[in-house]
């Protein structure tokens, strides 16, 4: 018979090692590199849950292999030995597994409270879900954005979570554990960041055709950033931004009228209050559009604009079948939102 390799038998084996390893880097949606006082508490009561997982299988996996070297069939006939009424054997296996239970039941009911209270003086924002992108108002600061939640750091936000059509899952992993967002119910949530940087979040429950494409970021900032982009937001929504050349003001004629994009969408401050897709007060503020698909560039809202449906399939917003010079206009006008 001709030789086989001995690889493909091995093979299974080998990636059953590898494999697991492959979920042990600092990704940027890694759970294992928290960011975050909130993200930081849950990261170690999963380490203290895993090391008794460890310690519970490594002891019941050597006493399997113990037993069965030990008691395994030597040719002997009859019946084996059977242990019965050994009270020291069972007191000892009863009182191990509710040690255990105990040891990990504390740790996780203390920090479901601690979770469960946001700090004083935390920044209000309301989390809403659509079909396929997110909203974020703040009611304290009286402006309202769409697929970045900005954040400053060393301050807790404190998130009412809920959704406009079906159920979604709001997550940062670095920052905090997932959420659902329901619609007529209110969820809450509180998170922090510690450090200033993006942080990826992502929808966690399938809600549709693009559910994979619902992605969001959370902009951590210094204190004095926050609050210049709060202001900026103000100050639009009080004085819009003029379209200023030939280009930008065709493009502000095509969005209030030619091209109904009003009715859909909302720039504080003008006639435009749709709530139908996201506010596009400051778009040109963003690191991107689509909700964090394509960049927030002349190419990447030409890209959006020209076929949404491509982008993200079954996203609400149709394809307007625009000519060349309807795109290079109304990019024009919604770059000049900033």
């Amino acid at each position: 018979m001709p030789h086989r390799p001995r690889w493909p038998r091995r093979l299974p084996w080998l990636l059953a090692l590898v494999l697991p390893l492959l979920g042990c880097g600092s990704y940027p949606q890694s759970t294992f590199n928290p960011a975050g006082p909130v993200a930081r508490r849950e990261a170690e009561l999963f380490n203290l849950t895993a090391v008794i997982v460890a310690i519970i299988g490594i002891v019941v996996t050597c006493l399997l292999l113990y037993i069965v070297i030990r008691f395994r069939d030597r040719g002997q006939s009859g019946r084996a030995p059977q242990v019965r009424g050994h009270r020291l054997l069972q007191t000892i296996w009863v009182l191990i597994p509710v040690a255990f239970v105990l040891y990990k039941a504390v740790p996780t009911v203390v920090d479901a409270f601690w979770l469960a209270t946001p700090p004083t003086g935390s920044l209000r924002v309301k989390v809403i879900g659509h079909q396929w992108w997110w909203e974020f108002q703040y009611p304290d600061l009286g402006i309202t954005t769409a697929n970045e939640l900005h954040l400053p750091t060393g301050q807790a936000a404190d998130l009412t979570v809920t959704a406009a059509d079906v159920i979604h899952g709001f997550w940062v992993p670095r920052l905090a554990g997932k959420v659902d967002a329901i619609p007529n119910r209110l969820n809450k949530l509180w998170l922090q960041a510690d450090e200033v940087g993006t942080f990826l979040g992502q929808c966690t429950e399938l809600c549709g055709t693009s559910h994979a494409n619902m992605h969001f970021r959370v902009v951590a900032q210094t204190q004095a950033d926050f609050d210049a982009w709060a202001q900026r937001l103000k100050a639009l929504a009080q004085h819009p931004v003029p379209a200023e050349g030939a280009l930008a003001k065709q493009g502000e004629a095509l969005f209030m009228g030619d091209r109904p994009c009003y009715t859909c969408h909302s720039i504080d401050g003008t006639k435009a209050n749709g709530k139908v897709g996201p506010n596009l007060t400051g778009l040109a503020l963003r690191g991107s559009v689509g909700a964090g698909l394509l960049p927030d560039t002349a190419d990447g809202l030409t890209q959006w604009l020209h076929d949404p449906q491509a982008v993200k399939p079954g996203t609400i917003m149709p394809n307007l079948h625009l000519t060349d010079a309807e795109l290079k206009a109304l990019v024009a006008f919604l770059q000049a939102q900033k």
